[in-house]
């Protein structure tokens, strides 16, 4: 059974708009523990597919792909691209362009409603 703090990640990240991105810290902040980016990291690693997770939306602090496999770095960059998203060579994403911004997890539940 997932802690609160993963349901709350998997939500999160379910939720990143297509042609967004989120950086892992910003999605433990929101989830409610700040200092948690590296199990953000590690739920997205074990939980992409089983939760049928947008995993390629979410970025480093840097704005930069962060895996290290060139393989899986340039699969992320293509399904980012896909999303018009531009990514220079250096496999950076300008955050002023294209980070989500989310100010609180309640946003969520609100546009829902809204909808």
């Amino acid at each position: 059974m997932p802690t609160e703090f993963t349901k709350k990640v998997l939500m999160l990240i379910k939720n990143i708009p297509k042609g967004k991105v989120s950086t892992y810290g910003r999605i433990a902040k929101l989830a409610g523990n700040p200092k948690a980016a590296r199990q953000v990291s590690w739920i997205l690693h074990s939980s992409s597919k089983k939760y049928n997770l947008p995993w390629h939306r979410v970025i480093n602090s840097r704005g930069e792909i962060s895996i290290k496999s060139v393989e899986s770095k340039e699969l992320q960059k293509r399904l980012l691209e896909n999303e018009m998203i531009e990514i220079n060579s250096e496999f950076k994403i300008d955050l002023n362009k294209y980070h989500w911004d989310l100010q609180s997890i309640e946003e969520i539940n609100t546009n829902k409603k809204g909808r």
